[in-house]
C-alpha cells in the first residue's frame, strides 16, 4: 500500500480514528490529509470539519482554517466553538475587527455575558 493509501485506508470510522490519533500526537499535517478526504466523503458532518480546521490553525494554515470554519458555521450557525476558532483564526491573521463579532457571539453563545449589560 503506498502512502497515500495509508492515509485513505479504511471505513469512515476507522480513518476518524487515525485522523483523532495523529491530531492528538500532534501531527497536524498528516492529520488534515486524513480529514480533507473525510470530509469530501461527508461534507454534512460537522464534526470532521471542525477537527480539520483545528488541523489547519495548529499548522498556521489559516485561511484554510477559516474557510472551514465558516462552511460549518454555514450549516449550524450556533456552533459556538467554530465560532471561536473562527473569531481566533482571524484574529492571528492581524484581523482584529473582523474576529470581534465572532467572539462576542461564542461568548454569547458559551453563556458568557459582558459585565455591567
Amino acid at each position: 500500500m503506498n502512502e497515500t493509501g495509508y492515509y485513505e485506508y479504511g471505513t469512515a470510522a476507522e480513518r476518524w480514528d487515525r485522523a483523532q490519533l495523529f491530531f492528538e500526537a500532534k501531527e497536524y499535517g498528516t492529520a488534515a490529509r486524513i480529514l480533507g478526504s473525510l470530509v469530501e466523503e461527508v461534507p454534512e458532518q460537522v464534526a470532521p470539519r471542525l477537527l480539520l480546521a483545528r488541523a489547519y490553525y495548529h499548522s498556521a494554515r489559516l485561511a484554510k482554517a477559516e474557510a472551514e470554519l465558516l462552511a460549518v458555521l454555514e450549516r449550524d450557525p450556533v456552533e459556538h466553538y467554530a465560532r471561536l476558532m473562527l473569531g481566533r483564526t482571524l484574529e492571528r491573521q492581524g484581523r482584529p475587527a473582523d474576529a470581534a463579532p465572532h467572539l462576542r457571539l461564542a461568548a454569547a453563545l458559551g453563556g458568557e455575558f459582558p459585565a455591567g449589560g
